[in-house]
């Protein structure tokens, strides 16, 4: 872990979240290791465990390896409604995963699943890592992943 990003921090437990958000962001594998959890524990003076529950309770966080990009399929009424269940169908298929939560073999996307993008009026819809993508269809989800394995850039 990078201690620059601890000490941007005053060692105060509030700055909890920020600091596992700017861990998990400068690593390439987009995760949270049980070293960081102890690095971030010892800094903020509190117990592992609390940190590691803080971790684990959200969503946005990781204590697992994922991949360069994170795509969240938004499942909430709207997304659902609008065919969200055939759009996460259509990345597994693309992306050859079984599960979500999986990442690809060659370490470039991990599929996930998000309660609401809060995007409602381009449903369906998704974010790969900080962009959103809405109005999403078969075609335009190929599209995207192979604008993304070809090296893209805006994502």
């Amino acid at each position: 872990m990078d201690k620059t990003i601890l000490e941007k921090y005053a060692p105060d437990p509030e700055n909890l979240l920020f600091i596992l958000h700017d861990i998990q962001d400068s690593k390439t594998d987009h995760y949270l290791s049980f070293n960081d959890l102890q690095q971030v524990a010892k800094y903020l003076n509190l117990p592992v465990s609390k940190v590691q529950g803080v971790a684990t309770f959200y969503s946005m966080y990781s204590l697992e390896p994922r991949g360069k990009y994170i795509i969240r399929v938004c499942e909430s009424a709207p997304c659902h409604v609008m065919g969200a269940l055939d759009i996460l169908k259509e990345f597994k298929e693309v992306l050859g995963l079984e599960e979500i939560g999986m990442t690809t073999k060659d370490k470039l996307f991990t599929l996930e699943t998000s309660a609401c993008l809060g995007v409602c009026g381009v449903a369906p819809a998704c974010m790969i890592n900080d962009v959103v993508y809405g109005n999403l269809t078969k075609e335009k989800i190929r599209q995207i992943i192979n604008d993304l394995r070809k090296g893209g850039s805006n994502v």
